[in-house]
Formats: C-alpha cells, sequence, structure tokens
C-alpha cells in the first residue's frame, strides 16, 4: 500500500472518482471530478485519507450510513449522494450517451426522467443472524459486511416504517448465521417479503413465520426462493387499472413513477398499431397497458409470471384481446416470419439484452420497435443490429429508478426506414 496525492479528472461507469496516474487509472470512491485528495492506494484502488480541493459540485449527503464517515458503516446501496442534482443527473444521462457512441451511434437522447427521495417500492436487502439481534441492510460496497440501517432515503415511508417487522419476521426465518437475501416489496396489499437463500426451513421456523405474521398487520406474504410459506392477502399491484396478483419474488419495476414514465413512453411510440408484440413481457407491466388500445401477444420465459399476466388480462373488462405464449427467448426467439405480422414490437430483456431477439427483428421489417433496457452497454450492441438493418433510432429518454447509483434505465424508439 503507498500514499499519494491524486486529482480526479471523470466519473467511472460505477460512480467512482477516476485519476490519471503514471501506473494507470486509479478508482477512488466518494471523489468527484476536480478534487485533490490524498489516497492509501492498493493496485489501482484508492481510499480516500484527506481531501485538500472540494468541487464545489460536493453535497452533504442526505443518509448518515453513506460515505466513509457513515454512522454504521458504508452503506453499499448508493454511490453518488455527494454529488450535486446537476452533475448526477449529467452522469446518469452520460451512461446512455457514451455507450451509444461506443457503437458510433448519435441518436438524440432525452434529458433525464430523474429519480426522487422516497420513491422506491422495492427494496433488496441482506440479513443476517446475529448473537445481538438481526441485522438488516446492504453489504458495505466491496465486502460482505452487513450495514444494519434504521432510515433509508430511497425508500418509500410504507417500507422504512415497517423496517422492525420486516425484521421480526426475518428473525423467525432464519436457520443460521448465514447471510441471506429479502426482496420487500410494497403492494396496495401491503407488504410482500421474498427471501433468497434460507436454508434447511422447517415446520419450526415454518410456525414461528406464521404466528409473527398474525401478530403483525399489513404484510401481504412471505416466501422463500419462490415457495409462499403464508399469504394472508395476495400481494397487489396496479397497471393502469389492471389488478395484477405478481409471483412470489417475481421481477417488479422499483419506482412506481419510473414504470408510468416507461410506459408513457412506450404508448407514445406505439401510435395507432392494432397488433402489438411484448417481448419479455413479465407480468404485464407493458402489456397489459398496450391492451388498453391494441391486440397484444405477451411472450415471457417466467412461468409464473406470465400466468400472472394471463389472469390479469382474463379478469379486466375493456381490454383489446391478450394472447400469451410462455418462451425462453434467448434460446427460441422468435423469427421473422413469426413477427412480420405485428404493426409494433416492445421488448424489455434483463441486463443481458436481447441479442438473438433482435438479429431476428432486424429481417423482419417490423415498423416499429420500442426498446427497455436496464443496461446501456447491451442496449447499445442490440440498437446497433437493428440500425446495420436499416432501423432509424428516433429518440433514447433516460430513466432513473435507482437513485444515486450508477444503474440507469432507457428506453429506445425506432422505426423503419422508407
Amino acid at each position: 500500500m503507498t500514499t499519494e496525492t491524486l486529482t480526479i479528472a471523470r466519473l467511472g461507469s460505477g460512480g467512482d472518482g477516476i485519476a490519471e496516474a503514471p501506473g494507470g487509472p486509479v478508482y477512488v470512491p466518494f471523489t468527484l471530478p476536480g478534487e485533490t485528495v490524498a489516497v492509501a492506494r492498493v493496485k489501482n484502488h484508492g481510499t480516500v485519507m484527506s481531501m485538500s480541493v472540494a468541487s464545489p459540485e460536493r453535497v452533504e449527503p442526505p443518509c448518515v450510513h453513506f460515505g466513509p464517515d457513515g454512522r454504521n458503516g458504508t452503506c453499499g446501496g448508493c454511490t453518488l449522494q455527494h454529488a450535486s442534482d446537476a452533475l448526477y443527473h449529467d452522469f446518469k444521462r452520460g451512461l446512455v450517451v457514451n455507450a451509444l457512441k461506443s457503437k458510433g451511434l448519435t441518436p438524440d437522447v432525452a434529458p433525464l426522467v430523474i429519480a426522487r427521495p422516497g420513491e422506491r417500492r422495492r427494496v433488496a436487502f441482506t440479513a443476517r443472524k446475529t448473537e445481538k439481534g438481526m441485522l438488516l441492510g446492504f453489504n458495505q460496497a466491496g465486502s460482505h459486511h452487513i450495514v444494519s440501517i434504521e432510515h433509508c432515503p430511497i425508500a418509500s415511508d410504507g417500507i422504512v416504517s415497517r423496517l422492525e417487522d420486516v425484521r421480526r419476521v426475518a428473525a423467525a426465518i432464519a436457520t443460521s448465521s448465514e447471510p441471506f437475501r429479502l426482496t420487500v416489496l410494497e403492494t396496495a396489499t401491503g407488504l410482500d417479503l421474498a427471501f433468497e437463500g434460507v436454508k434447511k426451513v422447517g415446520d419450526r421456523e415454518r410456525r414461528a413465520v406464521t404466528e409473527c405474521i398474525l401478530a403483525l398487520r399489513g404484510i401481504a406474504r412471505v416466501s422463500n426462493d419462490g415457495e409462499i410459506l403464508i399469504e394472508p392477502v395476495k400481494p397487489e399491484i396496479d397497471f393502469a387499472g389492471v389488478r395484477v396478483f405478481p409471483p412470489a419474488g417475481g421481477f417488479t419495476q422499483a419506482t412506481k413513477p419510473a414504470e408510468e414514465a416507461m410506459a408513457e413512453l412506450v404508448l407514445d411510440a406505439l401510435g395507432k398499431a392494432k397488433r402489438v408484440a411484448d417481448l419479455f413481457a413479465g407480468s404485464g407491466t407493458f402489456a397489459l397497458r398496450i391492451a388498453r388500445k391494441a391486440k397484444v401477444h405477451a411472450v415471457e420465459g417466467d412461468e409464473k409470471a406470465i400466468k400472472a399476466l394471463d389472469h390479469a388480462a382474463r379478469n379486466t373488462q375493456g381490454l383489446k384481446p391478450v394472447t400469451v405464449e410462455r418462451r425462453d427467448l434467448f434460446r427460441r426467439p422468435l423469427m421473422a416470419s413469426e413477427l412480420k405480422v405485428y404493426d409494433a414490437v416492445v421488448f424489455d430483456p434483463p441486463r443481458a439484452g436481447a441479442e438473438d431477439q433482435c438479429k431476428e427483428l432486424a429481417r423482419s421489417g417490423v415498423k416499429t420497435i420500442v426498446a427497455v433496457s436496464c443496461n446501456p452497454v447491451s442496449l447499445a450492441r442490440d440498437l446497433s443490429i437493428l440500425t446495420a438493418a436499416g432501423y432509424r433510432i428516433r429518440l433514447v429518454t433516460p430513466i432513473d429508478q435507482f437513485l444515486w447509483s450508477a444503474h440507469v434505465e432507457a428506453v429506445a424508439v425506432l422505426e423503419k426506414a422508407a
């Protein structure tokens, strides 16, 4: 380990400050461009020891758990609370712009749709049972140490106000001192607690969880690795007036405002399309909204998610016909011949993107394509496949729903060139 003074040149894609040193770039967390810092350096990673020049874009972090001076340790949930809104928003938009440029793409990129504190309805925690009690929080960046939290400015009041109850349920299900994951989703009917990695849950733990839930109010469901342990009431989410009962541990957009922003962009892009394919449809975030004005064929690989979508469509009046298909689009993408019957296609894949599906879309000639992505790098690759086949990118809109992190969503609208 060496100690040296560095000047931060820029922010990296992960949110760390980057300084150029003789031996190559050095990554320094919790720093901003223009700052001069003394760091303890190990290889290409620096830890701030002191700061002689601070950026005018530096602000006071709103959370006591954030940064190297966090009260209970450095929470790994956020990386950029110390940046001004202007710098942070430029950084997020820049992630999308730079990813597209790396593939030679320079479309219009709209201003960032911003996220605000208290919007997160889905939060993933790490938990571990100790002799002193139940740890519930986030892993410290780059380590397995759990920073226990009492407050979280990104999460909704409905989650933050119930953290002690969540700890009680976690303590009831824990079978050892091994850490496990817990995703908390706030729904219209109560909290949905989805545990992952709790090993050997037996009758004793099931009874303890049941007794705990019956003594509490506002917990809709508890599951472990997709198995429902208790469900006093079905968790319910709303997709523009369509009631959906998501599967245990299933994917849901992290914030309602971001979901609505993405859906509005999708619907605007579809225009007067009469027949639409929604690929990687999940539980119907887009398909069930589209069905208000067009016929939809929803394709999804997860059986429980597609069943939730189908159930919602069948039990909602006023929708156009919705057909569903369970299909692994990574192994078996819809072929160009299958796609030609649609006026428009929407796809919203996981972080890996939809490379093989885009190759078929490129051959299909579908007039309008809307790509929704949580990874600018895979989005840029997918868009490059489509533009090489004659599609024009009309607009790309970056959307923030993971506040103060280095994650950004984007919606890209493409149309087939005449």
